[in-house]
């Protein structure tokens, strides 16, 4: 192995969530009267902490969401992961194999602790990580693609940024992989990969489609 940590990002990666997240975003973001498509969403926010929703939102309109948005929004996506969650095709593979060849990996999401955590629980992958393992961008004080959080994971994991293997599917994480010195490994179900090689293309960047494909990727 090439590497002595892998880093899984969440949303996406290990679980299949982007589709539920993303139309719910959509929806309150519309009914907030800021018109927003399930497409758009996708484009704008996939892989962003929530502050950064609020942010591009403040840019673009002029006006704040509401207080009570992420809570609101939490509760709807909270609501979808229960009742339709399921972990990316391969992904429960993929970390059997690192567990057997004894490569340690961890997950560093832009998404809150619980929404991490109901998300790994629903899917069966929590036992795969356990809390020592978990981190958030609420963990940093910036989230992607700032490097903070990458870096705070390798940092308690206790290995250097340059032995470490981001897997990603969104821009944002990408270039937070490569503003950490890391090795990104992007993973294009849902990204077209020219959005994320544009993303990668200051540091090292391997695309693949197929999670299944990914421990040979990482061996390469």
């Amino acid at each position: 192995m090439r590497y002595d940590l892998v880093i899984f990002d969440n949303d996406g990666v290990l679980v299949d969530s982007e589709p539920i997240a993303n139309h719910v975003l959509a929806d309150l973001l519309t009914e907030h009267g800021h018109p927003t498509t399930y497409e758009e969403s996708l484009r704008d926010y996939m892989g962003s902490a929530m502050h950064r929703v609020h942010d591009l939102v403040a840019e673009r309109s002029g006006q704040r969401l509401p207080e009570d948005f992420d809570a609101t929004y939490y509760a709807r996506v909270f609501e979808g992961f229960r009742r339709e969650l399921q972990p990316v095709p391969g992904v429960a593979a993929v970390l059997e194999k690192l567990d057997a060849d004894g490569v340690p990996y961890c997950v560093a999401s832009s998404g809150s602790h619980e929404r991490i955590r109901v998300a790994l629980r629903k899917t069966g992958l929590y036992g795969h990580f356990g809390e020592e393992r978990i981190f958030s961008s609420q963990d940093v004080g910036r989230g992607k693609p700032a490097p903070d959080l990458f870096l705070h994971a390798a940092r308690v994991m206790g290995v250097a940024p340059e032995r470490c293997a981001v897997v990603e599917d969104s821009p944002l994480g990408v270039q937070a992989a490569v503003a950490a010195g890391m090795d990104a490994y992007g993973f294009t179900a849902m990204t077209p990969p020219a959005r994320l090689e544009e993303s990668g293309s200051a540091g090292v960047l391997t695309l693949f489609a197929e999670m299944a494909g990914l421990p040979g990727k990482l061996m390469m």
